[in-house]
């Protein structure tokens, strides 16, 4: 069969600095229309912490649905 390699198309064809410059002018946009969402410590700490749990079983321990499972 000749099958051809994909070739990097679209934004993931684009240099990581120009990736960066397209998605910082995402950013400003949207904190200058208002519509940005700006994370409380709290929110930020929430986030991290359920985040931790489910790709680490947080500290070694099972998430509650996978407890019952195990």
């Amino acid at each position: 069969m000749n099958e051809k390699p994909k070739a990097r198309r679209g934004f993931a064809s684009m240099s990581q600095e120009k990736q960066r410059e397209i998605a910082s002018k995402g950013g400003r946009a949207a904190h200058a229309k208002g519509t940005a969402h700006e994370w409380s410590s709290n929110e930020a700490r929430d986030a991290g912490r359920k985040g931790g749990m489910v790709s680490r079983g947080g500290r070694g321990k099972l998430p509650a649905e996978q407890e019952s499972a195990a």
